[in-house]
């Protein structure tokens, strides 16, 4: 496998949903989650893609927008 690439594609929801979870994650010991330093790297990766791809993020209705977009991917009962 060595340096191929691989493409996941998420909906606008899904990149800042997860986006915001990594950036939780990434604010904590990773060695406390994660308990295998092999897996920070594409951790580190992923959020720092989405990083460049959502500068919406910083925006001022942040959590209004997140909590919407929670609730968008949340199942219905």
């Amino acid at each position: 496998m060595g340096d191929s690439r691989i493409t996941i594609e998420l909906t606008a929801d899904e990149a800042l949903v997860l986006s915001h979870w990594l950036e939780k994650l990434q604010m904590t010991d990773l060695s406390r989650v994660v308990d295998d330093p092999a897996v920070w790297a594409p951790i580190h990766r992923i959020a720092g893609t989405l990083d460049k791809v959502l500068p919406e993020l910083f925006a001022p209705d942040d959590d209004r927008r997140l909590e919407a977009a929670r609730q968008r991917l949340r199942p219905e009962d």
